[in-house]
């Protein structure tokens, strides 16, 4: 782990290397998941169930093998212990209520020449939502993907997720039932992203395609776009902290190893103006990693991507965080929204003591699938918008175009576009 001040001679190094955490080289995987898209696209089911039995170790037999029951999801969903199944209720009630908030409206303007003009907002007809389902099960992620494509108001929406052994996530099943989704298919990595993109016998293609995934995923969804809207390109998952000595060391610590626990390329960044809490953190982080049932990727990923920074005050701790641009961003200190003017670039902040990151993941409302990797300095967090497009709406009235149709044409002769004069002309009294 990085522990260092800002006074320290070799920092601008080490603060290079942080902001350097989330690229990704996609280059050697690239013609690896190139050749996937190409054969998906070419022998569509064949080439998706060959796919399934090197890397998901099974081999659907049938093509009806590929999508989940809906009878499965249901029994699932009844099989659930009664709290679980009233905390997933929760959080999607939670999830849709701040999504509906969310939803852009179409609208109007009148002139008085008779002019209108407005925008015109309708969602895509499909949607592909891609849950991972590697090294755990995210049934949160299929709430935060599939709300607001329903909030849109988008009528065909596909999911796929990996089912190593043929064994779908039990939990996983519930949360589509919940959602209400019907079209489920037990289909991961590049593959899906190609079959959802490209369409096959079983699996229909989707106009955008959503969701966090590994670097073959997101390599797939880089290739892909273009031919379909994505999201965004995310990365390994990190937490950044701005903390003061109001801050609770134990807290912190814990807070850290809630992102390193996710895998070993996540990143986890203190930053303070308090040598005492920095010195402390690090010590209760060791605390706690002993009791982590997932210690070793979280130990892994506070070694080598971890971060304590000790700065000369907080407005240089914000400077820093703005420039890497986290994932997730704790504000730990007594007066959080007196700091939130200087915070440029977050996915999501998360503001006072009692607000840990994990809330976010679940049951806070706003969405979890967010930019990473410093992309949040131009990234958003996923949101109804993403499933919804705009259509310009322009009407002119005669007394319109003959008021203003002249500098119209004036500026077409200009480009040379005769065609584009006339048209206008034409209509010109």
């Amino acid at each position: 782990m990085i522990f260092t001040t800002t006074s320290e001679k070799n920092f601008n190094n080490e603060f290079e290397e942080l902001l350097g955490r989330g690229k990704m080289d996609m280059a050697y995987v690239s013609g690896i998941v190139g050749g996937i898209i190409d054969e998906i696209k070419k022998d569509k089911n064949s080439a998706l169930k060959a796919h399934i039995a090197k890397f998901d170790k099974w081999t659907p037999k049938e093509d009806s093998e590929l999508k989940i029951d809906t009878k499965l999801m249901k029994k699932a969903y009844d099989a659930l212990d009664e709290k679980l199944k009233s905390s997933l209720h929760l959080a999607y009630d939670r999830i849709k209520a701040y999504h509906k908030k969310q939803k852009p409206k179409s609208w109007f303007d009148t002139e008085s020449n008779g002019t209108i003009l407005g925008q015109k907002v309708t969602p895509v007809d499909s949607a592909g939502l891609y849950i991972p389902g590697g090294k755990a099960a995210y049934p949160s992620s299929l709430l935060m993907n599939v709300i607001p494509a329903q909030v849109a108001g988008v009528e065909n929406i596909v999911v796929c997720t990996p089912t190593p052994d043929n064994e779908p996530n039990e939990l996983l099943l519930a949360a589509c039932h919940l959602c209400g989704v019907d079209q489920v298919y037990k289909v991961g990595g590049a593959s899906a992203i190609a079959a959802m993109a490209y369409g096959t016998e079983t699996i229909p293609k989707v106009d955008v395609i959503t969701g966090p995934g590994n670097i073959f995923v997101a390599t797939a969804k880089k290739m892909v776009f273009g031919d379909v809207n994505i999201d965004m390109i995310a990365g390994p998952s990190e937490i950044g902290i701005l903390a003061d000595e109001s801050a609770n060391p134990n807290h912190l610590a814990i807070d850290m190893l809630s992102q390193a626990e996710h895998d070993e390329m996540a990143s986890s960044i203190l930053i303070t103006p308090s040598q005492k809490i920095a010195d402390e953190v690090k010590v209760e982080i060791e605390n706690w990693l002993v009791k982590l049932p997932r210690q070793e990727i979280a130990r892994k990923s506070i070694e080598e991507r971890g971060a304590i920074i000790v700065t000369k005050d907080m407005e240089e701790a914000i400077r820093l965080m703005n420039e890497i641009a986290p994932e997730h961003l704790e504000v730990a200190t007594n007066n959080p929204f007196e700091l939130l003017a200087s915070i440029k670039h977050a996915g999501a902040i998360f503001l006072g003591h009692y607000t840990p990151e994990a809330v976010g993941d679940y049951v806070a409302g706003p969405n979890h699938t967010l930019p990473t990797g410093g992309t949040a300095k131009f990234y958003s967090p996923l949101g109804v918008e993403n499933f919804m497009k705009k259509s310009s709406i322009i009407s002119f009235s005669s007394a319109a175009i003959n008021e203003i149709g002249e500098a119209c044409a004036l500026i077409a002769n200009t480009e040379g576009l005769t065609a584009h004069e006339q048209s206008v002309r034409v209509r010109l009294k």
